[in-house]
């Protein structure tokens, strides 16, 4: 834990808690829930309802009483939107009023709160891009500590047994947007948030490492060549998706040596 500048400040600790399963919460994740006042839920709708139950599971185990729960709903994301980066800034900044009322009216100074983050904070998430935009604003003074998490990129190396990188060679993360629009830019590439698949357009030259729900009890792992399991995946994830109403998975694409070698 880090030392505070002043006890008279409104504190905030973003915690890493894992990719799915209670055992990826670090020694350093468990002191903090232990140290937080009020825990700021945000909840993303009936469907994903189970995460916000992680979280509660985790709160109940760890902190220490008496602590609050404040739940707030997500804003909306127009996902289908020409303009992405126009929408995300748009989504962004409605969920930055949502967080600067939780701040200014849930949490008074001297106390601590805390966002519990799926997987790792400083990995494709924007709740730290948020609060620093809640900083700007200046209606709101507080100060905030990054407690770091075990990626779902670190959950999907580990279930497969393979390295992230390769000797003398390069890893890229991307989006399954941009990799549909720049193909592979490395010859070690994870993707994340790919809704359509983009890995069916790679060719036949890449291994793939592909994982969804990593860490839950419905955890799914293939791997292979993309042209053997590519769409085998593809009808994995569609399935997945109807049952539970919504995935989140993430893969490494690893390019094949030439043959003969």
């Amino acid at each position: 834990m880090g030392i505070w500048d002043t006890l008279s400040v409104k504190r905030l600790l973003i915690i890493g808690i894992g990719a799915g399963d209670p055992d990826h919460l670090t020694l350093q994740a468990v002191k903090a829930i232990a140290a937080t006042d009020v825990f700021f839920l945000i909840d993303k709708g009936s469907v994903k309802h189970e995460l916000v139950r992680l979280r509660l599971d985790l709160v109940a185990e760890h902190g220490r009483l008496p602590y609050r729960i404040v739940e707030a709903r997500d804003p909306e994301r127009d996902r289908t939107a020409a303009a992405y980066a126009e929408a995300v800034a748009d989504w962004r900044a409605r969920r930055a009023e949502v967080y600067e009322r939780l701040v200014a009216e849930e949490l008074t100074d001297g106390q601590t709160g805390a966002f519990l983050v799926w997987g790792d904070p400083g990995l494709y998430d924007s709740t730290l891009g948020v609060l620093e935009e809640v900083l700007r604003r200046g209606r709101v003074a507080f100060d905030y500590e990054v407690i770091p998490g075990i990626s779902s990129v670190s959950a999907l190396t580990a279930r497969h047994r393979t390295s992230l990188t390769s000797v003398a060679r390069p890893v890229h993360i991307t989006t399954g947007r941009r990799l549909a629009e720049e193909g592979p830019t490395a010859d070690d590439v994870v993707v994340m948030l790919d809704a359509h698949c983009a890995f069916t357009g790679v060719g036949s030259g890449f291994h793939i490492y592909w994982g969804a729900y990593l860490g839950t009890p419905d955890e799914i792992l293939v791997s292979g060549p993309v042209a053997e399991v590519g769409e085998r995946i593809r009808e994995l994830r569609a399935e997945a998706r109807e049952r539970k109403g919504w995935i989140m998975d993430t893969y490494l694409l690893r390019r094949l040596p030439p043959a003969g070698r």
